[in-house]
């Protein structure tokens, strides 16, 4: 039996709250609402880390992002790391990368075989979280509220430019697959930057949504001044002073945003579309992920960085051989889960031990509807600006405890409270619920070691940042390596255009050999054919 192949369609920044599978009423997914009835939606599925560098890299490797050094959206990445790429290519897997993964260091593939695209975001120390910077919020990457005040149309704008290219290259490539003699099965990663601000997109998608229907945030704005002090300092770290955020803003951000998140359904299903014509879809897992959520203007707040559900929470769906159709689960689950769950589904029964302990649990039996030993917990953990010290969050059974050294604790009862408006950290009523995912919290992190780790990290790689900038600056990036002569039809390298052509087709065709063959030694005249 041929072993399966996987498909990972991952979208940036797309919350699971803005999903129709995960209870939104608006917004229009068709090729993902598809494929969730085809197979399994994890409806309470989290990214480990809200932040892009550190989500991926506790995605790729199982295992937290504090355990493998990747604190923030400038954290080394080394290439002794083992990711999930490894491991599948231990296993004979083909594995390709077309798109965003925002890995920072010199190396830019990390186990996958080939990469098609370069990256959208710097590679470089130059967004390095600073916990000495206490005078006033820092923020390197300098994000602003300017992406919902200039909110709206547009063309064309860099993240479509860029994600057509990312989709036109996973594309190709499954065509490659098909055609090729290389009969590996494969891992195809397709990673997009929509729908991540700017809120800018074009017409037809805007125009899927009435603009008068388009919903304001469930939690309306709260005063700087009366949010929890991680929410305050994030306020000022992404500069709300800056803009007056009208309520027309805030629906117009809403509107693109939605409309984004359907031209990323649309590129997902012209990868679909390709998968089946090129005769993989029946023995090819597909997962549809994000590397975290987008607050969208809930509580005031935007983007990611902060421990509410809009944050962190993100939309997993799988569809694949024995899957079970329309499957909803509700335990919770993570992309650290994500590994495992690879090495399982391609091991025929065999899967590699683990070279280093995996934070991340497999999902495998899930898949088939099974979740009899799986746990409720989801470690989730925030290392980079607006906090001075490890944020750390334990998702038990409904319940959301946060404990930041330098700040009061926050716990939230999800079941009774969605919204997380009602804080029962210190309530006598809770206290036992309280005391045990604290202590639960202590066992599974050893606080004081990550907190010393953190800040040296950042001063070598701030150091290192500064000294590199001296003189002529090198940078860290990945260009696609495409030998044109090997292209198309190429002169005497490949002189028969006919065969190379015939070659390309898909479905092959075999050769219609001639009725008449040729002599060989038969020359003709071509002056007297001229002539006649």
């Amino acid at each position: 039996m041929r072993r399966p192949n996987i498909l990972v369609i991952q979208a940036d920044q797309l919350t699971a709250k803005a999903l129709p599978m995960y209870g939104h009423p608006l917004v229009k997914t068709p090729t993902l609402s598809a494929l969730a009835e085809r197979g399994v939606t994890f409806l309470n599925g989290y990214c480990n880390n809200p932040v892009c560098g550190p989500s991926r890299g506790a995605m790729l490797t199982g295992r937290l992002s504090s355990a493998v050094g990747c604190y923030d959206n400038a954290g080394d990445f080394p290439s002794s790391t083992l990711t999930l790429a490894h491991y599948l290519r231990h296993q004979g897997y083909r594995t390709c990368l077309s798109g965003k993964m925002h890995f920072t260091g010199a190396e830019q593939l990390h186990g996958f075989e080939e990469r098609l695209t370069t990256d959208i975001y710097p590679s470089d120390f130059g967004w390095t979280a600073d916990w000495s910077q206490t005078r006033q919020p820092y923020a390197p990457s300098r994000m602003s509220l300017r992406s919902i005040v200039e909110a709206g149309l547009c063309e064309r704008n860099l993240q479509i430019d860029y994600d057509e290219e990312v989709c036109y290259h996973a594309e190709q490539r499954l065509y490659d697959y098909a055609r090729d003699a290389d009969r590996r099965p494969f891992m195809l990663w397709a990673s997009f930057t929509h729908p991540h601000n700017p809120f800018v997109t074009t017409r037809p998608f805007w125009d899927l949504y009435d603009h008068d229907a388009i919903d304001l945030p469930s939690v309306p704005f709260i005063p700087i001044d009366e949010r929890d002090p991680w929410s305050r300092r994030y306020a000022y770290t992404i500069r709300v002073d800056e803009h007056d955020i009208s309520e027309e803003n805030i629906r117009t951000a809403r509107h693109a945003y939605y409309a984004m998140t359907s031209y990323f359904d649309s590129l997902a299903g012209r990868l679909l579309k390709a998968l089946d014509a090129s005769g993989f879809a029946d023995n090819t897992y597909v997962f549809v992920v994000s590397d975290h959520g987008e607050m969208l203007g809930e509580r005031g707040a935007w983007f990611k960085f902060q421990p509410f559900e809009w944050s962190v929470r993100v939309p997993m769906i799988a569809s694949g051989p024995g899957v079970k159709a329309g499957y909803v689960e509700n335990k919770g689950v993570s992309l650290m889960d994500l590994l495992p769950t690879f090495n399982d589904l391609v091991a025929d029964g065999k899967p590699i031990e683990p070279i280093d302990p995996l934070d991340g649990v497999s999902l495998a039996a899930m898949l088939h509807g099974d979740n009899s030993g799986r746990d409720d917990d989801v470690m989730i953990e925030f290392l980079g600006e607006s906090v001075y010290a490890p944020a750390i969050i334990l998702r038990r059974n409904g319940f959301k405890y946060v404990h930041c050294r330098h700040d009061p604790p926050m716990l939230f009862d999800l079941d009774a409270d969605p919204n997380e408006l009602k804080n029962l950290a210190g309530r006598p009523e809770h206290a036992q619920t309280e005391a045990q995912m604290r202590a639960e919290i202590d066992r599974r992190w050893d606080y004081d070691r990550i907190e010393r780790e953190v800040r040296q990290s950042q001063r070598r790689r701030l150091f290192a940042n500064e000294a590199l900038l001296k003189g002529r600056p090198t940078a860290w990036d990945y260009q696609p390596s495409v030998d044109a002569a090997r292209r198309y039809v190429r002169g005497a390298v490949d002189p028969n255009t006919t065969a190379t052509k015939s070659r390309q087709r898909f479905p092959y065709v075999e050769e219609v050999k001639p009725h008449h063959p040729r002599d060989p030694e038969m020359r003709i005249d071509m002056g007297q054919v001229n002539s006649d």
